[in-house]
């Protein structure tokens, strides 16, 4: 006697469209001073927005740090450099970093590291940040060899004193930058 083999019923069909989500945006913060932007900091939010899709440029204030230009100008000079780009985004911000990335529902922090002497710093900061919201991600970016030796307050010391910053940072920055300083 021959035996048939029960066959296994076949699964309803189930529309995939209703289960499928839209892909998560991936957001970013890179906090900083920007006193003035550099075209390390440059380098790092292009090279960023490879990875995500937008970046909140948060132009930090620093109570250890007296900035040659306000806020409202440092956001100017960096969204100049950006020409209207609508990945990138430029606040001004006075709070905790760590309030705005919430209040936002950013999850990931992106830092800039030029040199060994830059990660304890960075790594205390990330933990802090972490410690009051879990869900804060920092991602460590290594400066471009071009731009590893750049940082804002020595390009505003090259310049006081007459030297060259063109390629430091951007045409219209140096601009500015001579206005104020030379």
């Amino acid at each position: 006697m021959s035996q048939k083999k029960k066959s296994k019923p076949v699964p309803k069909t189930v529309s995939v469209e209703k289960n499928v989500k839209a892909p998560a945006i991936k957001r970013a913060l890179y906090p900083g001073t920007f006193d003035p932007i550099t075209r390390g900091h440059v380098d790092l939010i292009k090279r960023s927005l490879k990875t995500f899709d937008e970046l909140t440029v948060l132009v930090a204030h620093s109570r250890k740090k007296t900035p040659l230009f306000d806020g409202p100008t440092r956001k100017k000079l960096i969204e100049e450099c950006f020409d209207g780009d609508p990945r990138v985004k430029v606040v001004v911000y006075e709070g905790l970093l760590v309030d705005y990335a919430r209040e936002h529902q950013i999850a990931a922090i992106i830092r800039g590291l030029r040199a060994v002497s830059d990660f304890e710093y960075e790594f205390q900061m990330a933990t802090m940040n972490r410690r009051m919201y879990p869900d804060l991600q920092t991602f460590f970016l290594m400066a471009s060899e071009n731009f590893f030796f750049v940082n804002s307050t020595l390009v505003k010391e090259v310049i006081s004193h007459g030297g060259d910053v063109s390629e430091l940072v951007p045409q219209h920055v140096e601009k500015l930058l001579k206005e104020r300083l030379c």
